[in-house]
């Protein structure tokens, strides 16, 4: 009985320290089924890896790439339209980038001016578990200003 009781003290207090159980993850809606059921994928939120997903060169690469790549739309300038675009996509273990959605909008021809500036970046260096690449979710955001 003893014995009994010491395994599972020692299963409760290891059982939570694999790193499967403390990365979270979160399903994403990848597309329809022929059936019409939604199809769904697990990927690990941004905060919940060992090793975050990043972009070749690092953040000041990706502001440069961002600021070299960004069309401001013509109408919305000339309008004064400003703001931040807010994003989530996600790094695949294979360093793509997809299923690029707006979290926080400004106006639809910047909404999509981000999506197309997320849609051209380059394969990221994907984030990883115990050292084995993932999927995980990014939230980044375009900034639109005069």
């Amino acid at each position: 009985m003893l014995k009994y009781i010491l395994l599972t003290i020692v299963g409760l207090i290891t059982f939570p320290l694999t790193p499967d159980v403390c990365a979270q993850t979160c399903k994403i809606r990848c597309k329809k089924a022929s059936d019409g059921k939604c199809v769904y994928m697990e990927v690990y939120e941004y905060d919940y890896v060992t090793e975050k997903p990043m972009f070749p060169g690092g953040d000041s690469h990706l502001v440069s790439f961002i600021n070299h790549t960004r069309q401001y739309p013509e109408k919305a300038y000339k309008r004064g339209v400003t703001g931040r675009v807010t994003c989530s996509f996600i790094v695949n273990a294979d360093g793509s980038v997809s299923h690029i959605r707006i979290l926080k909008g400004v106006e639809p021809s910047l909404n999509r001016e981000a999506i197309r500036i997320f849609s051209l970046m380059p394969a990221w260096i994907p984030g990883k578990i115990d050292n084995i690449a993932v999927p995980v979710r990014v939230i980044r955001s375009i900034p639109f200003r005069k």
